[in-house]
């Protein structure tokens, strides 16, 4: 089977609106499922929808509203982000094409449960969709809000799982193409100040536990897309050493050439995969 992942990242994830953005464009959709993280799995709703640059505009235009992020609301003691305005409103503004979201490739999100700090994946539908893509990206302390549903309450599914490619092999993908959010050399740090963790987050002790273990999680991630199983092909598509978006990055400017970046990374993927340059998918084990 052929999976899709796509990482998170907040508004990192520009880079990922720009490579799917490519994909809609080449009518490019190969695979029997996708798992989506956060920004991540925002991105592929308007990849499975078929709408092109519903992502960017999701991103430069609302995640960059006061309404969304506001820093003097966070001081007060408000949200940092509040996420369930940005899921409401962009159904509103840009609402999906449910026709094409249900006739494309099935749709997981990671979302980390608060009682057991684990992540629990869920198929995401019509039905559910606000519910899950809320939960998925209840970033942690600046997201006051705990997204309760179907029997569990949830935080940001990149604490338990920020790359499901582990995830997407354990469902049967042994050919999984890879959409990051930092260039490839990335390593993550280990977290510091564990105490500040464990009193934050006093009332979810299982989520201070896996934002501790995060960074071992995330790296074990990633030596397993560069060195998968025998039986894996996993394809990555990453942004350049010179991507200079951040977690909350709010400049247009910057954030226009994060999603040009992941426009050419796009086309170059597919240039590869389509037989260009003398490759072919029999010989395009790595592709980056």
């Amino acid at each position: 089977m052929k999976a899709l992942v796509v990482e998170g990242g907040a508004m990192r994830g520009i880079f990922a609106a720009g490579v799917l953005d490519t994909f809609i464009k080449q009518d490019y959709y190969p695979f029997d499922f996708t798992v989506g993280v956060s920004a991540g799995a925002s991105n592929l709703i308007g990849y499975l929808s078929k709408q092109h640059k519903r992502s960017y505009d999701v991103i430069t235009t609302l995640a960059t509203d006061s309404a969304f992020f506001n820093p003097k609301r966070f001081l007060k003691g408000g949200n940092l982000v509040d996420v369930k305005w940005l899921v409401s409103e962009s159904q509103h503004q840009y609402p999906i094409d449910e026709q094409a979201f249900q006739q494309s490739p099935p749709m997981l999100a990671v979302a980390t449960n608060v009682e057991t700090g684990k992540a629990d994946y869920y198929s995401v539908n019509r039905h559910n969709l606000s519910d899950v893509i809320e939960a998925t990206s209840a970033l942690p302390l600046v997201y006051k809000r705990t997204p309760c549903f179907s029997g569990g309450c949830y935080t940001d599914g990149g604490v338990a799982d920020s790359i499901p490619v582990i995830e997407a092999y354990r469902r049967g993908a042994r050919d999984i193409t890879v959409v990051l959010s930092h260039p490839l050399s990335y390593e993550m740090p280990k977290t510091r100040h564990s105490w500040l963790l464990e009193r934050l987050l006093a009332k979810h002790p299982k989520i201070a536990e896996a934002m501790k273990n995060r960074a071992e999680n995330y790296n074990q991630s990633l030596q397993f897309i560069r060195n998968p199983p025998a039986d894996a092909v996993i394809r990555v598509i990453a942004p350049r050493e010179d991507f200079e978006v951040k977690r909350l990055t709010m400049n247009k400017t910057i954030l226009d050439k994060g999603y040009q970046m992941g426009l050419e990374e796009g086309q170059a993927h597919l240039a590869i995969r389509k037989g260009q340059f003398g490759l072919n998918e029999e010989n395009c084990h790595f592709c980056v």
